[in-house]
């Protein structure tokens, strides 16, 4: 299925959950957060959130400096 991962679009097997789409694009750790649609996803349900076909993602990180 597609989606759109921070204006691109990626290909993402059905069925996966935004856990599963983070390990695939390379995020670990706690230093970014991600909005599924509009809304902020607490990071302890990304196990739990399952994604479907044309979904829009948004993965922010903080930026450091003034």
């Amino acid at each position: 299925m597609q989606l759109l991962v921070n204006g691109e679009h990626v290909h993402f097997e059905e069925g996966k959950t935004l856990a599963g789409l983070l390990r695939q694009l390379g995020y670990s750790g706690e230093t970014f957060a991600v909005a599924l649609n509009g809304d902020f996803v607490p990071r302890t349900t990304y196990e739990k959130t399952s994604l479907t076909a044309g979904d829009n993602l948004d993965i922010v990180a903080p930026v450091v400096g003034g």
